[in-house]
C-alpha cells in the first residue's frame, strides 16, 4: 500500500508513469521521502517562491530572481548555481541537476554572460560544469553523464605582446538539440551546435556543427556513425 502511494505521488509530480523496484527497502524509501520533504522546504526558501522545487540544503543559489521555472526542478547536494546574466536561467519541466554541479552564467562582472535555457525532461549528471557566458541552450529529453563540462566562451590570443588574460573574450554560444545523450567526461566547446538525437561518446571533445542523429567520439570529436 505504501509503495502504491509513493508511486502515485511520483507519477503525478513527474507527469509520467513511475514504479519503484520491489527490492527497494521500505526504510530507504522513508529516508528518501523525508529528504525530499526537506528539499522542497529548502527550495521554497532559496528560490523565494513556492512550487515543486527540490533543493538540497548544501547547494548554493545566487541571483534567484533571474531564474524562471516551468515545472519540477531537483537540485542535488553541493551544487553551485549563479544565474547573474542578461537572460538568466530558464528551466523547463522535470529538470534534475546532479550533485556537485556548477552553473555559472557570467565569467566577469565587466561583461555579463547570456545565460542558460534548459528544456523539459533534462537530466544533468553529477560533477558537471556549465559555463554559460556565451549562452547555452539544451533541448527536451537530453541527458548528461557525469563530469561533463560546457564552455561557451573563449579567450582571444592573437596579440603576442599582450597577456592573454588582457585580450578579452569571444562568444558564440552552445546549442544542444532534443533527445541527445552526452557521455561521461565529455567536453563541449564554444560554437558547438549539436543536432537532435546525437550521442556523444565518453571523453569526447566537441566543437562545430554536428548533424542530427550523429554518434561522435574522440579528441577532437568526429562522426563515428549515424542513427539514421
Amino acid at each position: 500500500m505504501f509503495r502504491k502511494i509513493i508511486n502515485t505521488i511520483i507519477t503525478k509530480i513527474k507527469g509520467e508513469n513511475f514504479t519503484l523496484d520491489e527490492q527497494v527497502p521500505i526504510g530507504y524509501i522513508c529516508a528518501l521521502v523525508w529528504m525530499r520533504f526537506i528539499m522542497i522546504i529548502t527550495g521554497t526558501i532559496k528560490m523565494h517562491r513556492f512550487g515543486r522545487v527540490f533543493i538540497h540544503y548544501s547547494s548554493k543559489i545566487k541571483c534567484s530572481s533571474k531564474i524562471a521555472l516551468h515545472g519540477n526542478l531537483s537540485i542535488d547536494r553541493n551544487c553551485y548555481i549563479d544565474a547573474l546574466s542578461v537572460k538568466g536561467i530558464c528551466f523547463g519541466n522535470n529538470v534534475s541537476i546532479g550533485k556537485n554541479t556548477t552553473i555559472e552564467c557570467s565569467g566577469s562582472l565587466k561583461s555579463l554572460g547570456k545565460g542558460l535555457t534548459v528544456g523539459n525532461n533534462v537530466g544533468l549528471g553529477t560533477h558537471g560544469f556549465f559555463g554559460c557566458a556565451g549562452g547555452i541552450e539544451i533541448g527536451d529529453n537530453t541527458i548528461f553523464g557525469n563530469y561533463v563540462s560546457l564552455h561557451s566562451e573563449n579567450h582571444n590570443f592573437t596579440q603576442r605582446d599582450i597577456p592573454i588574460r588582457l585580450q578579452g573574450v569571444n562568444r558564440k554560444g552552445i546549442k544542444i538539440g532534443k533527445g541527445c545523450w552526452i557521455g561521461a567526461k565529455a567536453t563541449i566547446l564554444d560554437g558547438t551546435d549539436l543536432g537532435d538525437g546525437c550521442i556523444v561518446a565518453a571523453g569526447a571533445v566537441v566543437r562545430g556543427i554536428i548533424p542530427p542523429y550523429s554518434i561522435i567520439g574522440g579528441v577532437p570529436a568526429k562522426i563515428v556513425k549515424t542513427r539514421i
